[in-house]
């Protein structure tokens, strides 16, 4: 299992934690555990592998957010 946390810029509120997490699950199928923070910056989520990374940027860009950073556990 790979625990997968990303920092991302631009989220305000409890509805955009909810895009962050609709957007995940829709980009990388396997994820679970998927958690949110528009206060700390932040969404982590479990696979099985590493997920790709490089979809899962284009796919928070296209919906006006920014992924700073990528840390795995």
């Amino acid at each position: 299992m790979v625990k997968t946390i990303i920092e991302i810029d631009g989220m305000m509120c409890n509805m955009c934690e909810a895009h962050m997490n609709d957007v995940i699950r829709r980009t990388i199928p396997d994820a679970k555990k998927i958690k949110s923070s528009h206060k700390k910056n932040m969404s982590k989520f479990v696979t099985e592998e590493k997920p790709d990374i490089e979809k899962l940027k284009k796919a928070i860009d296209e919906i006006g957010y920014k992924i700073l950073s990528v840390d795995y556990q």
